[in-house]
């Protein structure tokens, strides 16, 4: 007479068992919270995007007053550029030496090194480079 065969094998790997790995992916239990983390992922990125975005256009802002305040003091002063920035003040709206969105200061270069421009007022930009390629001008 042939042995009948037990229907679990005597030997399981942990993903094989009833509690194992394979069963619990399958229980539907993972889904939930992978989609979860990759709704809090997708409106991360959304955020830091819209975060560096106002950065700009908040220096962008600033910049246009200094050129305001700059275009006054060069028609004060017969065209000549202010040392600093801090010599334009008597000129401008701000209280303080401006900053851009990152707190790092505005940079001012007298005269500007293309032909023609008086100066070159530019901002380092997110990511805090000199000359980089995210400066905003």
């Amino acid at each position: 007479m042939a042995r009948s065969r037990s229907k679990s094998p005597g030997i399981l790997f942990p993903w094989e068992g009833r509690t194992g790995l394979r069963r619990f992916l399958r229980l539907g239990r993972v889904r939930p919270i992978l989609l979860a983390i990759g709704i809090v992922g997708f409106i991360g990125i959304i955020a830091s995007r819209e975060q560096r975005k106002s950065g700009v256009r908040e220096t962008r802002a600033t910049l246009l007053g200094v050129r305001k305040a700059l275009d006054a003091y060069l028609a004060d002063n017969d065209g000549a550029c202010p040392p600093s920035l801090e010599s334009i003040l008597d000129y401008a709206t701000f209280d303080a030496v401006p900053v851009d969105a990152w707190g790092r200061p505005l940079r001012l270069i007298c005269p500007g090194r293309r032909e023609g421009e008086r100066y070159e007022l530019s901002s380092d930009g997110p990511d805090g480079k000199p000359g980089g390629l995210d400066r905003i001008e």
